[in-house]
């Protein structure tokens, strides 16, 4: 009886420590929210660039300027997620729901974007990949939401608004090349700015 007794004590401890864990622990996505705005903010108005005629290159650039932004952003992501695993709160119930929320919006990004080019290539229409924009910003107005959720904070929900409200913003550009412009400032409302001030809630680290 002993032993169960202990191992009761320990599972309410542990359990306890994960309850306290996961009200204080800041969310730890911000660099990785960052790096995103970034660098595909960077690769929307390359493409804005290119669809305007202001760069002069061949068609298939565009391809390999986005191929060469997600290798880019996949080897920051690795960098910053190796980062993060030293860092306290890590492990807490909220950062690992937002993990897994950021985890799946990123694969589904990936796969209907593979699904965009295979129709695209399939048809010989191009145009279908404009439907990119709006696809990223619903996805990301879903784990804004699972975010506020976890984290009963309201400027959470109010930026997963703002993210739908830009999805259905900019699919009103989608026959214009500023649909680009549009979306990487609708980018920079709800990753860069968020990704900033998560950051500043992570804890200072201590030398």
């Amino acid at each position: 009886m002993t032993r169960e007794t202990q191992a009761i004590q320990d599972d309410i401890a542990y359990m306890r420590s994960l309850a306290h864990e996961g009200r204080h622990a800041p969310l730890l996505a911000g660099p990785i929210l960052v790096t995103a705005a970034i660098v595909f903010g960077a690769a929307n108005i390359g493409q804005w660039a290119i669809q305007a005629g202001i760069i002069q290159v061949n068609p298939w650039v565009q391809l390999w300027l986005w191929i060469a932004s997600g290798v880019v952003f996949a080897i920051g992501l690795t960098v910053l997620i190796g980062r993060m695993k030293g860092k306290p709160g890590i492990n807490s119930a909220g950062n690992k729901a937002v993990s897994a929320a950021w985890s799946g919006v990123g694969y589904g990004i990936f796969v209907t974007w593979l699904a965009l080019m295979a129709l695209s290539f399939k048809t010989g229409n191009w145009s279908w990949m404009a439907v990119m924009p709006t696809t990223v910003l619903v996805a990301y107005g879903s784990a804004w939401m699972i975010g506020a959720a976890m984290t009963k904070t309201r400027w959470m929900s109010f930026t997963a608004l703002a993210a739908y409200a830009g999805a259905v913003a900019v699919a009103w550009f989608i026959e214009s090349p500023a649909i680009y412009l549009v979306f990487t400032a609708v980018l920079m409302a709800v990753a860069l700015v968020p990704g900033v001030i998560l950051m500043r809630q992570e804890p200072s680290e201590v030398v």
